[in-house]
Formats: structure tokens, sequence, C-alpha cells
């Protein structure tokens, strides 16, 4: 047999070569250190008593206290691993509508394990969460201010600072210590206080459009608590009539379903590290941990093909190819700065399974649902929507941007054909 050519040669041992490194970032990748256990909530309630008066006796008592109560619980689905869980620290913001430096705010955890009594000096003593067991921790926050102080910002609640209060958000940063070393992990919960009204008939405001009439709908801050049917049906059932669409953002859809991470969670590897520099600085892939969550989500070696694919494409005039070949999420990843308060401070994916999303979310409206990327430049992108949604009119609606970029909690859209 006649020797290959030294050139075909060559082009053999680099493809070789390209297929082992490969190889190696996807193995590194999927051997890292990583811990099994999972942090979820449950049985928030939210009991805000009547404001009392303070007295001469007691000047700085509380005029009032929001109580806050709920359970974490720490779950091991891991088919033989043990993670001991030694520190459990709560970290809770207020967010509202005015100056709230006058009021205060108390936790307690109490650990709930099924196998140990729990402490009365609310101590949190190193538990180990066994393989396919679960653990929780009763929290308890208590929300006060004192007599008399005013509350800047809003002259109609300026006796009752906690009147300007609407949300409550909690990061949870706690620790894993097993064969993986120790890990810390920081997770957050957004916990509404108040909700507003929802919109009806007689006070909706529709906003003229092109050939169509569009109204946002006001809703509270959203997170992993809130259920999306529920949310919808809460917010849009008494406005919606046959023949409406109804749309909601792709990132508040995204929060609910808890697919949000504090970069603090983030590794970022050498690969993030040295191709983030290549995307343009305003990009979320431009910066390690943006394009580490991306790698974290398809994968090092797609990331890495795509790159270089869509360098060559660029060569020949072809614009755009690494966001198509990296996957839909490669576009719709919105790092720190990206999103509203709170989730500003945390790297926010795309959510996940939107066409079925929609298909659930229409069977229980009982209208058409999409789900949108809309910016102020007048991009609109519909990620997915369910049967009987008209595209083309859903851009000239959306084209405006009515549910806005800012801080204006329109995170839904009904969209009526004139």
């Amino acid at each position: 047999m006649a020797p290959l050519p030294a050139p075909l040669c060559l082009a053999l041992i680099a493809a070789l070569g390209f297929g082992v490194l490969l190889l190696w970032l996807e193995l590194r990748h999927r051997l890292r250190p990583a811990s099994p256990l999972r942090l979820d909530s449950h049985s928030w309630a939210v009991n805000e008593p009547a404001t009392g008066s303070a007295t001469e006796a007691s000047p700085g008592a509380a005029t009032a206290a929001i109580t806050v109560d709920g359970v974490l619980r720490l779950s091991n689905p891991h088919a033989r691993m043990e993670v001991m869980v030694p520190e459990v620290e709560l970290r809770p913001t207020l967010l509202g509508k005015g100056d709230l430096s006058g009021v205060t705010i108390t936790t307690r955890l109490t650990a709930a394990h099924p196998d140990e009594d729990s402490r009365a000096d609310g101590y949190w003593a190193a538990y180990i969460v066994k393989s396919h067991k679960q653990t929780e921790a009763r929290v308890t926050l208590t929300i006060a201010a004192p007599a008399g102080r005013p509350a800047a910002g809003a002259a109609e609640h300026q006796n009752d600072p906690l009147a300007l209060i609407d949300t409550l958000w909690l990061e949870v940063l706690w620790i894993n210590y097993g064969p993986f070393g120790r890990l810390q992990r920081r997770d957050g919960l957004l916990i509404p206080l108040r909700k507003p009204e929802p919109l009806q008939p007689a006070t909706a405001r529709w906003r003229a459009g092109e050939a169509c009439q569009v109204l946002p709908l006001p809703t509270h801050l959203l997170g992993v608590l809130d259920d999306p049917a529920e949310v919808l049906r809460r917010y849009a059932g008494a406005v919606l009539q046959p023949g409406d669409i109804l749309t909601i953002g792709e990132t508040p859809l995204a929060v609910m379903q808890g697919r949000y991470q504090h970069p603090a969670m983030v590794e970022p590897s050498a690969l993030a590290r040295l191709l983030c520099r290549v995307f343009h600085p305003t990009s979320s892939l431009a910066t390690a941990c943006g394009l580490q969550t991306l790698i974290d989500d398809v994968g090092p070696a797609r990331v890495l093909c795509a790159w270089l694919a869509g360098t060559l494409m660029k060569l020949v005039g072809s614009r755009g190819g690494f966001y198509r070949l990296a996957g839909e999420q490669a576009r719709l990843i919105d790092d720190i700065t990206g999103t509203t308060p709170p989730y500003d401070q945390t790297i926010v994916l795309g959510p996940a399974q939107p066409e079925r999303t929609c298909r659930e979310l229409a069977r229980a409206l009982g209208v058409p649902v999409a789900v949108v990327d809309v910016n102020d430049l007048g991009r609109v992108k519909v990620l997915a929507a369910s049967e009987g949604c008209d595209e083309g009119l859903l851009l000239r609606a959306l084209r405006p941007n009515p549910a806005g970029n800012a801080n204006e909690r329109t995170p839904l859209v009904v969209v009526r054909p004139a």
C-alpha cells in the first residue's frame, strides 16, 4: 500500500489532535467538583398585623411588624454520596418604593431534621444529608419600623415605612462539604409581600397599535415561588376575550422556572476566560462567568466548535454563525445588570422548553400564548408560540416595546386585533 500524502497525514493528525482536545474538554467539564445537593422551598406565608402606635414609655417601639415564614428543603438525590452542610446563612434584602433606612429585619433559622431534635437557640449544627434523603429548616423573618419615622418617597405612606415595602429578596449562603471538597453555594428566592390588584375591563387603558390594540399588565415581581399559569390567570384573566394573544417576556418566565444563579456559583474555566475576550463588550458572553454559563448549559466542545466555525463564516461574510451553532441560549443569557432588580445581580438563562410552556399556558387560559424577547431598539423575537398565534401581528404590536425594559413590572402584554 502506498503511503498517504504528507498533507493528508498532517490533516489526519490535526483532526485527531482536535478530537482529543474536545474529548479532554468535555471530560474535564463533566468531572469537575460538584455537589448533588439541591435547595428549594415551600409553605411561605406573609402575616401583616395592624399598625400600632408608639407610646411615651416606649418611643422606639415598632409601629408594626411584617412576619414572613417559610421552609427551606435540602435534598440529596445521589445514589451513594453523603454530603455535610456545616453552615447556613440567611441574607435578606428589602425592595420598595421609597427610603427604607428606618426599617429593620431580623432572621431566625431553625433546623427541622427528620432524625434530630431542633435546637432552641437557633444554632445550625453541622448536618449530614444522606443518599436519597432530605432535611428542612424553618425560616422566620420579622420586618419592623420604629414609630414616628417619616418615610421619604411616598407622601401617602410618610408615617408608615412598612407600606413602602413590596418585595423580599432572600439569599441563602450555605456550605456543601464532601468528596468534592468545600463548596460555597449561594441561592436566592424572591418573596412578594404585596401584590397589585389585577386590571379590570372598565379600567384597562389599551394602547393603539398598527391594526391592533395592546395592553401591558402590571404584576408583582416574579420568582420561583410563582406558578406561570396562576400568574397569567390572576393578572390577565379578567381582560381576556376570544381573539386575544397573551405574551410573556422570556426573562420573567425564566426566573419563575428558577433559571438564574449568582456569579459566585460559577467557576470560569480557562476556555471561558480566553474566549469571552473575543465577544463585543456589551454581549452577555463577554465575561468569563457569562460565557461559562453557556458552557455549563451546552458543553465546552460545542462552544469551541461554534466559535471556530463562526469565525470562519465571518471571514466569508456570514455573521452570527456562533449564535446559530451554539444554540438558542447563546442569545438569551443575560449577564448581571441585564435584568430588573434583584435579578440584576444574577446571570439569567433563557426559559426551558418554551414551546411546551406555551401550549400548556394556552390550554389553561383559553387564548394563544407566546414567549417573546423585545427590546427598546424595535427588535422583536418570538421564541415560542402556541397554535393560533399570528406572528406578524405580534411583531407589529410589540415593536414599540409596550412592556418596557426598565422597572415597569409589566411582563405580560395582551395583543388584540383591531
